[in-house]
Parts: C-alpha cells; sequence; structure tokens
C-alpha cells in the first residue's frame, strides 16, 4: 500500500510539474510587463467596463483566495469601484495561467476553457449586481506608481524568475504538497469508477456535497486540480468536480472577515450568493450541455492514474519542482533559526510595534513583511498573524512612510 502511495503521488507530481512550471514563468511575465498604472486607470466608475476591465485583469492572474483580497482592496483604494474590486474578487482565484495549463493537462482542454469562461461571467455577474444594488463611496484618488523602463532586459527577466520562485511558488508550495499527497491518497484508496456506483452523487447531491466542502476550505486553485482529477477518476461527475474548483478557490472563511470589513455586508452577501450559485448553475451546465466534454475530462484523468511511457520533460519539472519546494521550506526554516538566535538590537537602533488590520494568511504576513521593508531605515520586519502586530527593527524609519506602505499593499495600520 505504501509503495503504491508513492507511486501515485511521484505520477501526480509527473502530471502536474510541467504545466506549473510553465504557467508560473508566464504569470511572472504577466507580472512583470501589464502597465500597473494602466490597470488601475481603467477601473474607476460604477460601471460595467469598470467591472469588465477588473475581470479581464483578474482572470489571468495567479492569486489565491487570500492573497486577491488585499490585491482587490489595494485596487479600491486606488479609485476601483466597489463593483470593479468585487468581479476582480470573484473571478480571480477561481483561474490564472497557471492552473489554466494545470487543468488542461489533467482533465483536457474543453474543461480548462470552460473554467475560464464560468470565471469570467461569474466575477462579471458578481460585480454588476454589486453596481446595481447601491452607490460607490467617493473613490480615494488613484496614486501614481513609478515606471520601470528603466531596467534593462536582462534585470526585468530576472524579476520575472523571482516573482515566480519567491512569490508565487512560495505563496502555494505548501498547498501544493497537500494537494498532491491528498489526490496520491484518493488514487491509492478509492478504486477508479467506484464513486458512479453511488446513484446520488451522480446528480444534484455530488454537487451540494462539493460546494458544501468547498464553501468554507481553502484551496488553492492549481492544488485543486489534481485532487479534482482524482475524483473525476473515482467516478465523481466532472461537473460536481468543477463546483469544487470554482467555490473552492474563490472562498474560504480566513478571507470572509476582511472581505466584510474592506466591503462591506452587502458586497459580502453578494460575493457568496454569486459563487454559490453560478458554481451549481455552471456544473450542471457542463454536465448536461457538454457531455462529450465531461467524458472527455473523465477519461483523460483516469488516463493521468495509468501507466505510461517515460516523459524525460515531465521527470525533469518533477525533479525541479521538488528542489524549489525543498529550498522555499529551508529558507523558512534558515529565517525562523536566524531570528530566533539574533542577538539584541545595537544602542544605536530601535524597535517599535506597528498594529496592522487585514492580515489574514501567510501570503498576507509575506506582502506586509515586504511592504515595510522597503521603507528606508527598515532592517527588518516581523509581521505576527494571530495579533496583527508588526515588530520593525531599525534606525528611525519615517511613520508617515510606513503607514503608505502598508496602505499601498492592501492592508491598514491601525491603533494598538
Amino acid at each position: 500500500m505504501l509503495q503504491a502511495y508513492f507511486a501515485a503521488v511521484w505520477e501526480v507530481l509527473l502530471d502536474l510539474s510541467p504545466a506549473l512550471l510553465l504557467g508560473l514563468l508566464l504569470a511572472g511575465l504577466l507580472h512583470e510587463f501589464l502597465p500597473k498604472s494602466i490597470v488601475r486607470a481603467k477601473l474607476s466608475g460604477s460601471t460595467t467596463r469598470a467591472v469588465l476591465s477588473a475581470v479581464l485583469i483578474g482572470v489571468p492572474m495567479p492569486l489565491c483566495s487570500c492573497g486577491v483580497v488585499p490585491a482587490a482592496l489595494g485596487l479600491k483604494n486606488d479609485g476601483a469601484s466597489k463593483g470593479a474590486a468585487t468581479g476582480f474578487l470573484i473571478s480571480t482565484p477561481q483561474t490564472g495561467v497557471d492552473s489554466v495549463l494545470v487543468s488542461a493537462s489533467f482533465l483536457g482542454w474543453p474543461f480548462a476553457l470552460f473554467k475560464v469562461a464560468a470565471a469570467f461571467v461569474t466575477g462579471m455577474i458578481g460585480g454588476v449586481l454589486v453596481n446595481l444594488t447601491g452607490a460607490d463611496e467617493p473613490a480615494s484618488p488613484a496614486q501614481s506608481t513609478q515606471g520601470i523602463e528603466g531596467l534593462s532586459g536582462a534585470r526585468r527577466l530576472v524579476n520575472v524568475v523571482r516573482y515566480a520562485i519567491f512569490d508565487l511558488l512560495a505563496m502555494i508550495d505548501l498547498w501544493l504538497v497537500a494537494g498532491v499527497a491528498l489526490a496520491a491518497l484518493i488514487t491509492t484508496l478509492i478504486p477508479p469508477g467506484y464513486l458512479s456506483q453511488m446513484a446520488w452523487i451522480q446528480g444534484i447531491g455530488g454537487m451540494l456535497l462539493m460546494l458544501a466542502i468547498a464553501l468554507p476550505l481553502y484551496v488553492c486553485t492549481t492544488s485543486s486540480v489534481p485532487i479534482a482529477a482524482s475524483l473525476i477518476a473515482a467516478g465523481m461527475p466532472t461537473g460536481a468536480a468543477l463546483v469544487f474548483l470554482m467555490a473552492g478557490p474563490a472562498t474560504n472563511v480566513a478571507t470572509l472577515g476582511a472581505v466584510y470589513r474592506g466591503l462591506g455586508g452587502r458586497v459580502l452577501a453578494i460575493y457568496l450568493g454569486t459563487v454559490a450559485a453560478l458554481s451549481m448553475l455552471f456544473g450542471s451546465l457542463f454536465n448536461f450541455v457538454l457531455p462529450s466534454a465531461q467524458a472527455a475530462g473523465g477519461e483523460q484523468a483516469r488516463h493521468h492514474h495509468a501507466a505510461g511511457a517515460i516523459d524525460y520533460v515531465a521527470i525533469a519539472a518533477a525533479v525541479a519542482v521538488i528542489a524549489l519546494v525543498a529550498l522555499l521550506v529551508a529558507r523558512r526554516l534558515v529565517r525562523r533559526v536566524s531570528a530566533a538566535l539574533s542577538a539584541k538590537p545595537e544602542e544605536n537602533d530601535m524597535e517599535f510595534t506597528l498594529k496592522v488590520g487585514g492580515m489574514n494568511c501567510q501570503h498576507c504576513v509575506a506582502n506586509v513583511k515586504k511592504a515595510i521593508e522597503a521603507v528606508p531605515e527598515v532592517e527588518e520586519a516581523t509581521p505576527v498573524l494571530e495579533t496583527g502586530l508588526v515588530r520593525i527593527k531599525g534606525g528611525n524609519p519615517d511613520r508617515a512612510a510606513l503607514a503608505k506602505a502598508v496602505l499601498e499593499a492592501g492592508y491598514k495600520v491601525e491603533t494598538p
């Protein structure tokens, strides 16, 4: 049994890694070369065009449900309307260039493209509903962003790789490990086609079950694909798996409070209702309108759980992913040990704490740390997720600059 499990883990890695690495590279290029000033300029105003712009920007972005909240709130602070922020909030975590490629690899292009279309429509409907159900607050003026035209091509490519590995992959690496482990466990314990024998799972019952599991759960859009593929291979209808892949990445209990504080109760209700209702609708549409694509997706999922020819590119990609994840984990451990063993501050240094609101996950912690450490005279920032306090070590950094850096990152400074 143990040997079969580790064989399944390796097989999932072979399926996942090439598309994941390509997706990370494309996401890095998108992040580096997409003009941020143009992005923010197109999202102001309670119009359908603003929502459309936000959704078109959000669909290819590889952000999880925790990471997208500060991004959406940051866009709102920069002048985007609540409708545009909501459309971005709903559509972005459901898909991304990396997850599209992984979905196509596991479940076929018809499924992957259908999921992209579903994310687009869901984001549009949610954003338009917010615009229709209440007036927007006056938007704060958009802040200008400094261009990066002076950077050389080589420097920008380094930025692409750095962002892909140390921002994106670092944000999802542990969730990828969990997703691969769970997918392999499902493959090992549940025989192919077993769930197809349960009549109640084949209809609306299966979709309701997936919705009940997905809404409160945090799952990364990329790492959830192998789990869905394993469920489909075990006999779960593809439409029910689509519900899981839409609702899971789009929502989780950790982000609901942040959405409520940043956008209000009305937006939160529309956000949850839109994701729940439309994931069920698109799951049903996929089952009944595209039965041939459903069959193809199930067949491709089963194919990924059968032995095949040696693929040296996939092997190299899997080894690279393992090495990168190990590097990121080791990097975290070294930083924690260094922080624990660090000496007391020198006499000319000073330490103080800042209360930051809106941190809901470790990705939020990383965002706040990165933003504060970019402020002049800050040597080190240590955010604590549980309390919201950030211990800042350095010379004498400007408090207004610290508050501005936190705000621009999509969070807010609170009174301790």
